[in-house]
């Protein structure tokens, strides 16, 4: 089981022992603490991704931008789900 973000709420509650009965037998949910131990590997790896949005490699979809003033606006329509992709605040 992967779970990335949150944004319909709390995932439903998961009985270990039906998972451990299935053959599955380990659950975790990591956090950016599990893949960056140190500064420098946080740096490095923003650094990595920075690099490949900037060759083009990876491409984002930025669906709905907002003054940073409108930021309540921004959250409330991320509560009502109005949004998909990324929402970006702009000074």
């Amino acid at each position: 089981m992967a779970l990335f973000g949150g944004s319909s709420g709390p995932a439903p509650a998961i009985d270990p022992i039906v998972l451990m009965q299935k053959g599955s037998l380990f659950l975790t949910r990591p956090t950016l603490n599990h893949y960056t131990v140190t500064r420098e590997e946080l740096v490095a790896r923003t650094e990595a991704v920075f690099g490949m949005i900037a060759a083009g490699k990876l491409k984002l979809r930025i669906e709905h931008v907002y003054r940073l003033g409108d930021a309540p606006e921004a959250h409330r329509d991320l509560e009502a789900r109005k949004t998909t992709g990324k929402l970006l605040l702009l000074p």
